[in-house]
């Protein structure tokens, strides 16, 4: 199936299968409809080392240029440098070509906007709005856009990740790491940056040419080779990364996978120390654990609708202290409001080297959690049908609406089911002490949303 029926479209971009989905003709288009959308102006362009990265940057740098859009060029870079190189040079939006976590036959459009945040839901769907008209503007031959580079954008990141950090207790710590960049955006600078940080480095998987030796997700039944090195090389600690490097997974002194959620509860905990007011920020289906650090430093928790531009926006407006998603995803206010993977090890380092602690302690300072995460096929037309019953079904216990249906089992356990914004499906995750009790919420809201829908 080809054409835009078949992409993912949402609230983060245009994701599709090069080839097939995400065609030059498709990345053409959306150039000219952001080159249309953002009226000309100057558009920051950097991408992940996809062996398809080529050919997208070409056809999106020539759609925008047909728009009047002018185009800096940085490369392949991680996605949160492309954020921080829209603010630094003053650019009217970016986009990060990327499919970030997806397998290497995918890639991705992700737009940003004059402040390095990706565009929000209503903008986003004024962008797909002119790409459905095709109405584009298109300039004569002496009024078209011009190319320029800049090759400084990874080095300004990463500096504002050191000037952040306190790298005089991590260098005293000395820890050993083991990163796993899986040969994506960040294999040419996360070991520089820990390095500078004071780490002694093993880098794996270190080559950026979008050869990806694992899926680049950094969930616990990925990296197997690098709980492997950790026990190899007697490390302190074990980071993974993903494709474009805004998320991050941790793995013990111990070699085990820990689970993508304590990556926001660590940097949380350190990012809460650091200013007397302002609120915590995650979203619905995020652990009950970023609820734990907010009780440890008397910070109020909020959360936001699943996508980091919802939390973004929330932490924007109510000036939070840190903030970011259960899948690995920290945001640094200090920094810039994005994922940032490269912050996430630098924040966690810190709270290391400061609390004198091992990641096994730091982990078994929160209560037993478990998370299981799961999904459900829900044809569009029938998940208001899947919602409602869900809703009637829990209508006794206390229930939070914001985004389809959160249902709390006292302190105990939570369950979140909610309509994905990409695919015909509906998320199921829950929360509980042991394992097997989250499952169980999972399969019982599940076998609830079949008999809706059948």
């Amino acid at each position: 199936m080809t054409g835009i029926q078949s992409l993912k479209i949402g609230v983060s971009g245009v994701r599709g299968i090069v080839g097939e989905s995400l065609t030059p003709h498709l990345v053409v288009g959306f150039a000219e409809a952001f080159g249309t959308y953002l009226d000309g102006g100057v558009v920051v362009v950097g991408r992940d080392p996809r062996p398809s990265g080529e050919m997208v940057v070409n056809a999106l740098i020539g759609g925008l240029l047909s728009t009047g859009s002018s185009v800096i060029d940085v490369g392949i870079c991680p996605t949160p440098t492309l954020q921080h190189a829209v603010v630094d040079l003053a650019a009217d939006g970016g986009v990060a070509i990327t499919a970030s976590h997806h397998p290497a036959d995918w890639n991705a459009l992700k737009f940003c906007r004059e402040d390095g945040v990706f565009l929000n839901q209503y903008q986003a769907e004024e962008l797909l709005n002119v790409y459905h008209q095709g109405a584009f503007a298109q300039r004569p031959h002496d009024a078209l856009g011009r190319v320029g580079h800049d090759e400084g954008a990874i080095n300004r990141h990463l500096t504002k990740v050191l000037n952040s950090a306190d790298r005089k207790a991590i260098t005293a710590m000395a820890p050993r790491v083991v990163i796993d960049s899986v040969n994506g955006a960040g294999a040419d600078c996360a070991e520089g940056l820990l390095q500078k940080l004071g780490c002694e480095v093993v880098a794996i998987n270190d080559v950026p040419n979008g050869r990806f030796p694992r899926d680049p997700e950094p969930v616990p039944e990925n990296l197997g080779q690098l709980c492997a090195a950790v026990r190899e090389h007697d490390a302190d600690i074990g980071f993974a990364q993903d494709a474009d490097g805004d998320r991050l997974a941790v793995v013990s002194e111990e070699g085990v996978a820990i689970g993508e959620e304590f990556t926001l509860a660590f940097a949380a905990d350190v990012m809460a120390e650091r200013r007397a007011i302002g609120p915590l920020v995650t979203n619905l289906s995020t652990s009950r654990m970023i609820d734990e650090v907010g009780e440890r430093h008397r910070r109020r928790v909020m959360r936001s609708k699943v996508g980091e531009v919802n939390v973004v926006e929330t932490m924007i407006a109510e000036r939070a202290v840190g903030g970011g998603e259960g899948n690995g995803g920290v945001i640094d206010p200090e920094l810039h409001f994005c994922r940032d993977n490269f912050a996430a090890m630098a924040l966690i380092l810190q709270g290391m080297a400061t609390r004198g602690v091992t990641v096994t302690d730091w982990a078994r300072s929160f209560r037993p959690s478990a998370i299981v995460k799961d999904r459900v096929p829900c044809p569009a037309g029938r998940t208001g049908r899947a919602i409602l019953s869900l809703r009637r079904h829990y209508e006794r216990n206390e229930i939070d609406l914001t985004e389809g249906v959160k249902v709390f089992f006292g302190e105990e356990a939570w369950l979140h089911a909610r309509p994905s914004n990409t695919e015909p499906i509906i998320r199921v995750i829950a929360e509980a002490d042991e394992r097997g009790a989250a499952r169980e919420l999972c399969d019982e809201a599940m076998r609830i949303i079949e008999d809706a829908i059948a």
